[in-house]
């Protein structure tokens, strides 16, 4: 499988902090915002987004993750085996009348994000949703469009992006890959 990389752990880094400064200066009364990621790399970049918002804002923003799997338009269409791994969400705060900037890594169809919303109105209403996504590939199937990208990677339908995070993952790094298995290219 041919991979190419297209960030890397001080790449990364410089990405999320552009990100957070542009959440910062997008909501300039931070009272009423927070933070939540999509399992299982968006709620570990949620994590990262918020020590660099709390370092611009000087205050502390509610933070929360949450599990799409029941919500996936998907479940059940699949083989038994292919069926998504289930998290806890963690919301312990009032997603009422909050702004609420949801992160995930890579934005593709757009089914993702559609689920998640699905599952944060559960919580309550929040006043308004962002979307921050570190990836943008495109292919979207549902008219959905992140406030914050922390990049735009134009990519072939038969390609795969691939998001590896040092919390997960040992390194931290974003390839595109052909998604075909080595042996299929020899």
């Amino acid at each position: 499988m041919s991979e190419k990389i297209v960030l890397e752990h001080d790449g990364l880094r410089r990405t999320l902090r552009r990100i957070a400064h542009e959440i910062a200066e997008k909501n300039p009364q931070p009272e009423g915002l927070a933070v939540v990621g999509i399992h299982t790399r968006g709620a570990l970049l949620a994590r990262r987004l918020h020590a660099f918002l709390g370092e611009l804002i000087g205050t502390e923003l509610p933070i929360g993750d949450i599990d799409i799997s029941f919500y996936r338009d998907d479940v059940g269409a699949k083989s038994p085996a292919s069926q998504p791994v289930v998290h806890a969400s963690h919301i312990d705060f009032d997603l009422n009348e909050r702004t609420v900037v949801l992160v995930d890594d890579v934005l593709f169809t757009g089914r993702t994000v559609r689920a998640a919303i699905d599952a944060l109105f559960d919580y309550g209403r929040p006043r308004r949703v962002q979307l921050a996504v570190l990836c943008d590939r495109g292919h979207r199937e549902l008219p959905i469009r992140p406030d914050y990208v922390g990049k735009n990677l134009p990519t072939a339908r038969g390609e795969r992006v691939n998001v590896s995070l040092e919390e997960s993952d040992g390194v931290d790094r974003v390839t595109i890959s052909d998604g075909r298995p080595a042996e299929a290219l020899a």
